[in-house]
C-alpha cells in the first residue's frame, strides 16, 4: 500500500507539534491528526494506511485512532460497499476547541466568585483587578461565543 496523501513533511513536523502541544496528544495521535489534516479531498483514510504509514504496531494505531475518536478530534465512516473504516478529521473541531476554551472560561469565573464569598473581606485593590479580569473573561466569552454562531 502506498500513501494516500501528498505531504509537505515540513508543515507535518510543526503540525505534529503544535497539535501535540495545543491538545496534549501523544507523538503517534498528533501524528495521525496531522496527517489526516493532508486529506484535502476527504477521501479519507484507512487504519492500515496509518500502520503502514508511520510504521506503528496495530495496537498503537488502534490506541491513537479512539484516543482522538473520544476527544472527537477526527471522525470515521464505513462505506457501503467496503468493511475497511475511514478516518476523517472533524471539521468541527475548531468549534469544539473554542467552546472547551469558553467552558473553561467560565469554570473560572465561578471559581472566581466562589473564592471572593468565601473570602469574605474586602480587598479593594486585589477586588478591582479580579473585577478587571472577569471583565475581560466575559467579554472574551461573548466575542468567542458571537463567533462561534458564525461556524
Amino acid at each position: 500500500m502506498k500513501q494516500t496523501l501528498e505531504v509537505d513533511e515540513k508543515i507535518f513536523q510543526d503540525a505534529v507539534r503544535f497539535y501535540g502541544n495545543i491538545f496534549n496528544l501523544p507523538p503517534l495521535a498528533s501524528k495521525i491528526y496531522s496527517y489526516l489534516i493532508f486529506d484535502f479531498n476527504k477521501v479519507g483514510i484507512t487504519f492500515d494506511e496509518f500502520v503502514e504509514v508511520f510504521s506503528a504496531s496495530k495496537s498503537s494505531v488502534s490506541t491513537s485512532i479512539c484516543l482522538l475518536l473520544n476527544i472527537q478530534l477526527i471522525v470515521d465512516l464505513n462505506k457501503i460497499d467496503e468493511r475497511k473504516r475511514y478516518f476523517f478529521a472533524n471539521d468541527d473541531y475548531k468549534k469544539i476547541r473554542f467552546e472547551k476554551i469558553v467552558q473553561k472560561m467560565k469554570d473560572e469565573l465561578k471559581l472566581m466568585d466562589e473564592l471572593k464569598k468565601f473570602r469574605k473581606i474586602d480587598h479593594n485593590e486585589v477586588d478591582e483587578k479580579n473585577e478587571a479580569y472577569k471583565e475581560l473573561l466575559n467579554k472574551s466569552i461573548i466575542n468567542i461565543q458571537e463567533s462561534l454562531n458564525k461556524l
